[in-house]
């Protein structure tokens, strides 16, 4: 019998890769059923795939739609990603070290770093465009459908420019803008603006990871299972020092961008301590279990860069990787699944 989860799906550009080929696995056989989706950026455009083909019918069908849905997106991210020069240059690796700080002064990553220090996304004038407005609506299975009562809940975390606050689109509000705006990196894209009934004006939003990376909060309803399975694509721990500029900025990102993840994981925590000490007793407060699908060693080996400017066959190979952690989740932590953590929670967050 299928055990039912709730997916919470971390942004990081085109690292997002690995969540599809978790997703891709996932959606294979029948051993879970997705109740819940929380996404954030990239996590937010693969829970919005997931949660539209699997709207479009019960059983094989709609895991099929929703598989069909995600190959479209990758397919599609990955052509807007390609760069003959990022291809050029890793065909040199392994490089010594003074030439992997002059590839890093030249690649592309870096002069895209450079020219968003000078110019503005509002400079191109009439010839902006958001290419993920395209991506969505071109998927075989529109994100409209997954208004029905097959789809998972779905919520989209994006981040209110003007107060700094999460906003949390769910169930209707998810539109294609919505998951651009949880994708929105603002040295890349002009802010996505919606008109947003909580404050009744209209209001720019930019990438939800600044504020949930993903929002692990809208799982806690009731009528949602406890489990929650975190798939992570910002490692939590780098050893070593980063030296060089762009080290040192990927690794301020990767911080930054975990730092919700970390304060809702020790909330959790607190949480159960409270239970297990009897002081919550009579309060109905939902404990979430936490699961993990992640591959630290593969996110370590790569750099923040690779998530605007993925190198030759690294798409795929995130999606392998993904595919198999979400291998080893089902033959190993799916057993947890219902109930106790599979992962301990002081050490993850702290």
């Amino acid at each position: 019998m299928a055990k039912p989860i709730n997916l919470a799906l971390q942004g990081g550009g085109a690292h997002g890769a690995f969540s599809w080929g978790v997703l891709d696995r996932l959606l294979e056989g029948d051993e879970i059923e997705i109740a819940g989706i929380s996404g954030t950026s990239a996590g937010a455009l693969n829970g919005a795939a997931l949660a539209a083909g699997l709207a479009v019918a019960e059983g094989r069908a709609g895991r099929q739609a929703a598989r069909e849905n995600l190959d479209h997106v990758w397919r599609e991210v990955s052509h807007y990603s390609d760069n003959r020069l990022v291809r050029w240059m890793s065909s040199l690796a392994p490089v010594p070290t003074a030439w992997h700080r002059w590839a890093e002064m030249f690649s592309p990553a870096a002069w895209a770093e450079g020219i968003a220090r000078v110019f503005s996304p509002y400079d191109s004038g009439p010839f902006y465009s958001n290419p993920l407005g395209a991506v969505i609506a071109r998927m075989p299975h529109p994100l409209d459908a997954g208004q029905g009562g097959r789809a998972p809940a779905l919520f989209v975390t994006a981040t209110n420019v003007r107060t700094g606050r999460v906003r949390v689109f769910s169930g209707g509000e998810v539109t294609p803008d919505a998951v651009m705006a949880s994708a929105c990196l603002p040295t890349l894209f002009r802010a996505v603006e919606i008109e947003d009934p909580q404050t009744g004006r209209r209001e720019a939003f930019w990438d939800g990871g600044y504020s949930g990376n993903p929002a692990l909060f809208p799982l806690f309803e009731p009528e949602l299972p406890a489990d929650i399975v975190i798939v992570a694509i910002n490692p939590m721990e780098r050893d070593g020092i980063p030296r060089t500029p762009v080290e040192i900025q990927d690794r301020i990102n990767e911080i930054s961008f975990n730092s919700s993840l970390q304060r809702e994981l020790r909330a959790i925590q607190f949480v159960k301590r409270l239970t297990a000490e009897g002081r919550l007793s009579g309060r109905g407060m939902k404990s979430p279990l936490i699961h993990l699908i992640s591959d630290d060693a593969l996110m370590n080996s790569l750099g923040a860069h690779s998530k605007l400017m993925p190198g030759p066959g690294l798409i795929g190979r995130m999606k392998a990787a993904g595919r198999q952690a979400a291998e080893a989740f089902l033959r190993g932590d799916l057993a947890n699944v219902g109930s106790r953590d599979s992962v301990d929670l002081p050490r993850l967050y702290g």
